[in-house]
């Protein structure tokens, strides 16, 4: 078969196949008598298989090797092909999102772009002050999109970058609470308190949604910041895990605050103050957590609450009683 035939049958042109014949890596196995190229069935078989391990990522030396090399095996190469490989997709991965996160700034000429890449580059710097930098001129400067503050929160370790970034994204407009969900749903403790740290900052309802789901979740640190927060939003769905906190002693100031702002009606302050009393009842509980209970209903107002530490005031621990009296005398001053 001509060097004709051949590319119209195979799909590659006639110019690659001279090219594989300089490379020696497919050779027509016989000349005419007018000088042209002659590919056997063996020689067209070839062309297939160079074809066919191109379409791999190989290149024409690689596959030179891979077909004359009888000890040549192919585990090694294949491996390696599947790391470049992944390599090169995370590459362009990196470099779609970077074009998404410009076209979401929406940049009406070319120093737009060039601001939105430099804002973009110094949130992934190695230092500190430039990314805190960064973080602040968003808001200022070129507008950086949701999606890339709230990836950088959510990676932030430093403190004084990480609050610059909360603060750049709760003005940065809607959606933000969306994406901080997903930061909730990391298996890094971690990252799911940051999330936790940056719906705090939001108002809206979607983040108090967040902030109700991360009630549920399994580390203790992340709850409690979520309960303090929809404590002080009035969220009463926050008691339990306040009362969980003062009990371990786990930011319990902070636990107690949050419940003296939601004992803004009777009945919630009748539901607060039981459930201090169930905690400090139960046999589990021990002596310095029975103490926090006991200083935690002076916040609460009403009946229940005081009742409770008229009782208290009689407790055979000492210093509960103490306290409970103490306490009770602080009620009825004037």
């Amino acid at each position: 078969m001509l060097i004709g035939e051949v590319a119209r049958r195979s799909g590659v042109s006639a110019r690659m196949l001279r090219h594989y014949e300089s490379l020696g890596l497919v050779r027509p196995s016989a000349r005419t008598g007018s000088g042209y190229r002659e590919y056997s069935v063996e020689d067209i078989r070839r062309i297939f298989h160079v074809e066919s391990l191109r379409s791999l990522g190989l290149s024409l030396r690689e596959i030179g090797r891979a077909l004359d090399d009888p000890d040549f095996t192919p585990s090694a190469l294949v491996g390696d092909l599947v790391r470049r490989t992944r390599a090169r997709i995370a590459a362009e991965t990196e470099l779609l999102t970077r074009l998404r996160r410009i076209d979401a700034a929406d940049p009406t000429g070319w120093e737009d772009v060039l601001q939105a890449v430099a804002l973009l580059q110094a949130l992934g710097s190695q230092s500190a002050d430039a990314r805190q930098r960064a973080a602040l001129s968003s808001v200022a400067e070129a507008p950086v999109p949701v999606e890339a503050l709230a990836e950088a929160v959510l990676s932030e370790t430093d403190p004084n970058v990480a609050g610059a970034l909360r603060w750049a994204l709760a003005r940065a407009g809607e959606g933000a609470a969306a994406l901080l969900a997903e930061g909730l749903g990391s298996p890094e403790a971690a990252v799911r308190e940051r999330a936790v740290q940056s719906l705090v900052e939001l108002p809206d309802a979607e983040a108090a949604a967040q902030l109700r789901r991360a009630l549920a979740d399994p580390d203790a640190v992340v709850r409690g910041r979520a309960a303090v927060a929809l404590g002080t939003r009035g969220e009463a769905e926050a008691i339990p895990t306040l009362l969980d906190m003062i009990v371990a002693g786990r930011n319990d100031t902070d636990a107690a605050d949050a419940l003296h702002a939601l004992a803004s009606d009777t009945a919630t302050a009748d539901r607060i103050a039981t459930g201090l009393v169930d905690r400090l009842a139960h046999p589990a509980t021990e002596a310095p957590a029975r103490g926090r209970l006991t200083q935690a209903l002076a916040a609460v107002p009403g009946t229940t609450a005081a009742g409770a530490l008229v009782e208290l005031s009689q407790d055979e621990d000492r210093a509960v009683a103490l306290t409970a009296a103490y306490l009770l005398r602080l009620r009825d001053a004037p």
